[in-house]
């Protein structure tokens, strides 16, 4: 049997008889079951949530970015479905919405929002931290970029919450490898520094090594690791270390007052970085 499958067909096919269905699987949506033993995964949900709807709809929102390999997704969200059916039940979220045929990408034989419309949808359904933490998550899996759902925005101009998919899509970067550095990025920009270099490397023309941000000309970096690489250390930087503080106020306060003992005043360092 497939990890997630339609009972009444199951038991036309012969495959199961009513007893083992009623006993040794469990309805996950109407007329859709898996072991009963099993925790389903935002995937299988989405799988079932296809299922549920005739095999009709598209799968969407955090329910396609996880399909599409994403880290980081919430695993108990609802799963979000493009669909014509407005009455769906617990668990599922169908959406009447919009959707073209170049915005469709197959997983698996299940339709799914391609990247760079789940990048759209994430953008505009969800608050601007979280929907950022989302996108980041899927751009570092799939590699989509702003630019590429820039086609959407444009082509949905009247949809609802089209200004909160344009801040939040403007604020996407797949250098981000995990929501407490989405988190402390954003605190960086909103406390008016520009957007740190994300997965910057520092070399000195044999090794090489990473830092999770940077500002390359005052030489300060923020890292989210306990160890800071020696050649780091060699070449002058001077590293805040995130995981010293949860708050990532803290950080702000200890970026700015780093970039500024280096002698470069945000307004200065804002300059560099437009130019």
């Amino acid at each position: 049997m497939e990890d997630v499958f339609i009972g009444s067909e199951a038991l036309v096919r012969g495959v199961l008889s009513r007893a083992e269905l009623r006993w040794n699987y469990r309805a996950m949506f109407p007329d859709v079951y898996m072991r009963a033993e099993a925790v389903p995964s935002l995937s299988q949900r989405a799988v079932g949530a296809w299922l549920w709807s005739g095999r009709r709809a598209v799968v969407a929102g955090l329910a396609a970015a996880a399909l599409h390999g994403a880290r980081w997704v919430d695993e108990l969200a609802d799963v979000e479905v493009i669909s014509r059916n407005s009455h769906p039940p617990q668990g599922i979220v169908a959406r009447r919405e919009r959707i073209e045929s170049d915005e469709i990408s197959d997983i698996a034989g299940i339709p799914v929002t391609t990247p760079a419309r789940t990048a759209f949808d994430l953008a505009r359904h969800h608050p601007r931290d979280l929907a950022v933490a989302y996108l980041d998550a899927l751009s570092a899996t799939t590699g989509v970029t702003a630019s590429a759902a820039q086609s959407l925005v444009n082509r949905y101009q009247s949809s609802r919450h089209w200004r909160r998919a344009v801040g939040a899509l403007r604020l996407m970067d797949g250098g981000s490898q995990s929501p407490q550095e989405t988190m402390v990025r954003l605190a960086l920009i909103d406390a008016g520094l520009p957007a740190p270099k994300t997965r910057f490397a520092v070399t000195d023309g044999e090794a090489t090594a990473v830092i999770a941000m940077a500002y390359e000309a005052p030489m300060v970096g923020v890292e989210f690791s306990t160890v800071t690489p020696d050649i780091v250390v060699r070449q002058g930087w001077t590293m805040i270390r995130a995981t010293d503080s949860v708050n990532p106020k803290v950080i702000v306060y200890l970026v700015r007052a780093a970039v500024i003992e280096r002698g470069y005043p945000l307004w200065k360092l804002n300059r560099l970085s437009r130019g």
